[in-house]
């Protein structure tokens, strides 16, 4: 079992060269990638995606790549057209006004457009540094969400284990459900005939109380959805037929919920609701922590 929530840094240096990739998951229904990239890396977010995605079913994550580069080989161009634009605009302003001062050197320099600073940059250079650091990224968050996962899974197979001993509870119970409806009619019957009980009368009254009451069916569903649910718990990765087994955990949990449900409706004696409600509890307590499975 794999949670959806995990975190990972990783870092690395060079002489020329500092990157970190940080990677955050949260619950999601779907899976959401949003990666933060310095903007002149855009280029890369694809191939970053394409990354996240193969190690990540479902969930929110999000990923900070950031990288500063030390001795970067820089171009630098003069726009002519431009300075002088600047120098004709303040020679203008300046016979205008009678200030006797026109635009020096180091005044058109400050002017933004002058000068035009281009780093020399190659993506795929860059993207040959981080792909090694975001696979070890990578790896170590999808390490972090299985060691999450795991406590998730013991506690959703602990409160599993309560809804298997109340199901064999209830199970348990089932002559004691047939000797009640029997005692019922019994009643209702002495109380209108007094002691002229018709006995088939009363068999014929209990078995139809019985088709209605009989939780037998509903024992066996149960018990078959909660193996399953078991067996799929138990798996601490995703198949390649079931990539998203938390969606398959939720469905499962509307079928034992509906189950449990039936059974309550049924319940004729206290002890088979008591039962019911704390199946119902465990049962909710498995679902919150489902929202947290990938």
């Amino acid at each position: 079992m794999i949670s959806m929530t995990g975190y990972a840094y990783r870092e690395k240096s060079k002489q020329d060269l500092s990157l970190s990739v940080e990677i955050k998951g949260y619950n999601s229904r779907y899976l959401e990638i949003y990666v933060n990239l310095p903007p002149w890396l855009s280029t890369l977010e694809m191939k970053v995606r394409e990354q996240l995605a193969s190690c990540c079913g479902r969930g929110k994550v999000e990923v900070f790549i950031r990288v500063r580069v030390n001795n970067a080989p820089v171009n630098i161009n003069v726009n002519t057209n431009a300075a002088r634009a600047y120098l004709d605009a303040i020679n203008k302003l300046s016979a205008e006004l009678n200030l006797g001062e026109g635009a020096n050197l180091h005044t058109l320099l400050k002017m933004e457009g002058v000068l035009e600073i281009e780093k020399s940059r190659d993506d795929e250079r860059y993207w040959q540094e981080i792909q090694p650091l975001l696979c070890e990224a990578c790896e170590a968050f999808g390490l972090e969400r299985e060691r999450e996962g795991r406590h998730t899974c013991e506690n959703i197979l602990a409160n599993l284990q309560k809804i298997e001993s109340s199901v064999k509870a209830v199970a348990a119970f089932a002559p004691a459900i047939e000797s009640s409806i029997k005692e019922n009619i019994k009643s209702r019957f002495a109380e209108l005939l007094g002691n002229q009980i018709d006995e088939n009368r009363i068999l014929a009254e209990t078995a139809s109380l019985l088709v209605k009451h009989t939780i037998s069916e509903e024992i066996s569903r149960l018990t078959s959805h909660l193996a399953e649910f078991r067996a799929e718990s138990e798996k601490n990765h995703r198949a390649a037929n079931c990539p998203q087994p938390g969606k398959k955990l939720d469905f499962l949990c509307q079928e034992i919920n509906r189950e449990i449900n039936t059974i309550g409706s049924k319940a004729v004696i206290i002890e088979v609701s008591g039962e019911v409600v704390q199946m119902k509890e465990s049962l909710e307590n498995i679902r919150e922590q489902l929202r947290n499975v990938e």
